[in-house]
């Protein structure tokens, strides 16, 4: 049996510089916001071209926070896809909002924009797109739609660290109205972005984190306050919050990976076009569609046309 991750051999290939970063943290005794946080938030807003990364302690905390940091409430409704992990409708419902479910595009699995319209009423304060499997949604159109609606837009980007969107989105015509944010990673092209950083991720950590990316500043600020119990300075409280700050052996881990991302990503597309060589006469299965450009493969998933799994 192939197992779906193993990480052992990432591992052996960063072990002496994640030793390294393990040793510094443990004698510096400063394990919650020591400096490897700001260095990682700094570093990672960096690579990611984004002005703001604020670390939490997941990516579930990461899209709670993104959605109140950019005003999302009681009474709001958001749109997003069924087809995604459980923490994204969860987020919504945390914060007082309702998730309204859009149907995906059966090519890419990915919310099908065509239909974002007909599901926006009074109360549509926001669209929360994932980029599944580490495919960016077609955010063009999504933007599009969010600037005719004035609404907010939270990206789910659990699975797509690093992908960069390359308008290949499916049912395509390849004329987008704006190509500014072509070559985008998916994250920062909406309101805000949240990242996830468990261990099977693209850029997985050594157990829980997350991260939220924004060029909004107001909602970086709203971001940093809600992560430490609704507090700007220690011990004065603005506003109902979380305990939710990234370790610091995680940042300094983290920071060792991030090192690594781009291989990591390559590795995976490699593997991707395998797949795609050797599986692509197989009746009966249905792979990824092609072109895929900015895929970064978080996990490789087929249909099966005929419904046989054997």
């Amino acid at each position: 049996m192939i197992p779906v991750l193993d990480l052992r051999p990432e591992i052996e290939l960063m072990r002496k510089e994640l030793d390294k970063a393990w040793d510094r943290v443990i004698d510096e005794t400063r394990y919650i916001m020591g400096p490897d946080v700001e260095a990682f938030e700094n570093e990672a807003a960096e690579w990611l071209g984004v002005k703001h990364a604020i670390g939490v302690n997941s990516g579930t905390d990461a899209l709670v926070i993104a959605l109140r940091a950019a005003g999302i409430g009681e009474g709001d409704e958001v749109i997003t896809t069924p087809f995604t992990f459980f923490a994204t409708a969860e987020s919504i419902a945390i914060t007082g909002a309702k998730p309204v479910f859009v149907d995906i595009e059966p090519e890419d699995m990915n919310i099908n924009p065509d239909l974002i319209e007909a599901a926006i009423t009074g109360n549509t304060k926001a669209i929360m797109p994932v980029h599944l499997y580490g495919k960016p949604a077609a955010m063009n159109r999504i933007m599009k739609i969010a600037s005719e609606n004035n609404l907010k837009v939270i990206e789910d980007c659990a699975q797509s660290f690093g992908a960069p969107y390359e308008a290949t989105c499916s049912s395509c015509n390849q004329h987008c109205d704006d190509q500014s944010i072509k070559g985008k990673i998916t994250g920062t092209i909406g309101d805000a972005g949240a990242l996830s950083f468990f261990p099977s991720k693209n850029l997985g950590g050594f157990g829980d984190g997350g991260m939220v990316i924004t060029n909004d500043d107001e909602i970086a600020d709203q971001a940093r306050m809600l992560r430490v119990h609704g507090a700007r300075k220690k011990y004065y409280n603005e506003v109902m919050g979380y305990n939710s700050r990234l370790d610091t052996l995680q940042a300094a881990l983290l920071r060792v990976k991030l090192g690594y991302i781009d291989q990591f990503n390559l590795a995976r597309r490699a593997v991707a076009q395998r797949y795609r060589e050797e599986l692509g006469d197989t009746e009966g299965l249905k792979l990824p569609p092609v072109p895929d450009d900015g895929h970064v493969y978080h996990q490789y998933t087929v249909q099966l046309e005929n419904a046989n799994r054997d």
